[in-house]
């Protein structure tokens, strides 16, 4: 299978295989007027298989998200048909409108327009816990 290559724009690489279209969707990619190229289960030497997508448009993504679905990811900035840079965007302290809080008694499950909001708790296990009544959010898996 061949892909064409990029102009200007991003490859999100090593995104774990089946979860392109989570990012896809996450990101409101389908609202794009560009190319955007969902590569599933690419061979990978480190992971066995991966995602990978390229969008052909230099946009403002979501780091924080990418980072919470795995700080693994890799996002590649294209310019002229050259890699100018290159990141791995880091587990975020803080998580907005990503994760619902599962405690039925919590404020937010109650007033439906208070912000989701959650906080990094333990850094080298990624758990994240509700501000505003400690539950853990459920795992990402």
């Amino acid at each position: 299978m061949i892909i064409g290559s990029i102009h200007d724009g991003l490859v999100i690489d090593h995104i774990p295989a089946g979860k392109a279209m989570e990012i896809y969707d996450y990101l409101d990619l389908d609202q794009l007027d560009c190319q955007v190229a969902i590569i599933k289960n690419a061979e990978s030497e480190k992971r066995g298989r991966k995602d990978i997508l390229k969008i052909n448009e230099i946009i403002d993504l979501d780091y924080d998200l990418l980072g919470y679905i795995d700080p693994h990811i890799t996002v590649n900035v294209i310019r002229d048909g050259q890699r100018v840079k290159k990141f791995h965007p880091a587990l975020p302290e803080k998580l907005v409108g990503v994760l619902k809080c599962k405690n039925p008694r919590c404020i937010s499950s109650i007033e439906q327009e208070l912000p989701q909001i959650f906080q990094l708790t333990d850094r080298d296990k990624g758990i994240y816990r509700c501000i505003y009544c400690d539950t853990k959010a459920e795992d990402k898996n």
